[in-house]
């Protein structure tokens, strides 16, 4: 390919990024052609004065060798120790025992006003968040904006009572966007805890599946949406999460009841 042109590897460049690949893995391409070719590794027998091999050691046994750390046990302790939102941050900035940190770009807090009446737990980063370091800020982001707007909040508003303040269930963007595993969700749902108590916002909003599966330990957001709940002794509401919308754009009436009964809510706190 060293003679490829400016224009063909552009070309070739954005054909990749349809098929889904966008991110490098490598520092250098690898010609898997060469690799064909090359001479099999053939291993070199032990010399017979050897030491014997001691045997495996046993699942039980190698299980008792490993780092018990309970990481849940490490988050609660981390996020009771928070005294504000800063300090909240920079433990979960500095906790290590989330892989996903390992994987992300950059930790992806919250957006919009704290001191907000609503407060939004979505699900986890995309590729845009994870870039700029916001919830919320493609295409699905952009259609929430929308929706809000139509009941008069927004993330932008200077009145915390048209406010609205937005965080997700994970910080960090999962590989691939994939979904948030329950292990994750567990590890990290003291922090989300923690967060919604120094928030202290009026009204929860849990945005899609996973919202609801680590606040409420339920699934099945097209039987959950509407139907206020409780969760941390507050008022919340299950909605379809914006990316919902943007697969199945039929959806978005139930998103409009959902959007009228939050701001009916409102007016009556």
């Amino acid at each position: 390919m060293d003679d490829m042109g400016y224009h063909e590897a552009l070309a070739l460049l954005d054909w990749q990024i349809e098929l889904g690949a966008d991110e490098a893995i490598l520092d250098a391409p690898v010609d898997r052609f060469a690799l064909e070719d090359a001479a099999p590794v053939v291993p070199v027998a032990a010399p017979a004065t050897a030491r014997p091999v001691q045997p495996a050691a046993r699942p039980v046994e190698a299980a008792a060798r490993a780092d018990t750390v309970d990481a849940v046990a490490v988050a609660r302790d981390a996020a009771a120790a928070a005294r504000d939102l800063p300090s909240l941050r920079a433990a979960m900035e500095a906790f290590a025992h989330c892989p996903l940190s390992q994987t992300a770009t950059r930790l992806v807090f919250a957006d919009g006003d704290p001191a907000a009446r609503v407060m939004i737990v979505g699900e986890a980063p995309g590729r845009e968040e994870d870039q700029q370091g916001k919830p919320c800020v493609g295409q699905a982001g952009q259609l929430l904006d929308r929706m809000l707007a139509a009941i008069g909040l927004g993330r932008t508003a200077t009145d915390p009572a048209q406010g609205v303040y937005i965080t997700n269930m994970l910080p960090w963007r999962p590989p691939q966007d994939r979904e948030p595993t329950p292990e994750e969700l567990a590890i990290m749902g003291p922090f989300v805890r923690r967060h919604i108590e120094l928030a202290a916002p009026d009204i929860l909003v849990l945005m899609g599946n996973h919202a609801c599966q680590g606040l409420t330990g339920k699934m099945g957001i097209t039987r959950l949406r509407g139907q206020w709940t409780e969760v941390m002794d507050r008022p919340a509401i299950p909605m379809f999460h914006p990316a919902h919308l943007l697969r199945k754009p039929h959806e978005k009436a139930k998103a409009w009841e959902d959007l009228l009964s939050l701001k009916a809510r409102l007016r009556k706190m």
